[in-house]
């Protein structure tokens, strides 16, 4: 089974977009964590048929986390994505098919491979980017070009990886303790 992961802060314009196209995709379950939306977020994302969990602690990790924790034990894998409808839907297979398929453990969309919309990346999101991507090559001899946030990942991977960052240090967590345990490591573009 396959599971969506959605953080979620005052996306009501973008939420039920990305929620009927993730149900349109073949996702049976989708858990948007709520940080605390003073919008209409949490109505529109139940109206599309999302299950919606609140992430009281404030962060992306911290969203993550809190939707994880409604994550059935009988799931296999779990897609991340953003309530923005920044993430193009049109690749969810390419994103969750290798997992589901059994042939990786993480799989990221790399907006560096791929073709970024203009303003995708703000420049200090492209300077950090840079930074970790270099480390985690130095690091782990592996090619590493985005910590972009559309992932999809085992669950068994997940267990083993222990997530804990609360903040935007969260994909760049995910990724370096993937390629530390030797994961299997997929991007696409």
């Amino acid at each position: 089974m396959l599971v969506a992961v959605m953080p979620a802060l005052d996306e009501e314009g973008s939420i039920g977009a990305v929620v009927r196209g993730l149900r349109a995709g073949g996702v049976p379950l989708i858990i948007v964590a709520d940080n605390g939306s003073r919008d209409a977020t949490v109505a529109v994302a139940t109206a599309a048929g999302a299950t919606v969990v609140s992430a009281t602690r404030r962060g992306y990790g911290s969203a993550c986390l809190a939707a994880l924790a409604a994550v059935p034990a009988h799931a296999t894998a779990v897609v991340f994505c953003d309530a923005d409808g920044a993430d193009d839907l049109a690749r969810l297979e390419a994103i969750t098919g290798p997992v589901l398929r059994d042939e990786a453990d993480l799989v990221v969309g790399s907006r560096a491979l791929g073709h970024a919309e203009p303003g995708a990346l703000t420049p200090p999101q492209r300077a950090g980017n840079l930074v970790a991507i270099c480390l985690m090559r130095l690091l782990y001899w592996r090619r590493v070009t985005d910590l972009g946030p559309f992932r999809c990942i085992s669950t068994a991977a997940l267990h083993r990886l222990r997530m804990g960052d609360p903040a935007f240090g969260w994909t760049a967590e995910m990724q370096t303790k993937a390629l530390r345990l030797g994961l299997r490591y997929r991007e696409v573009a």
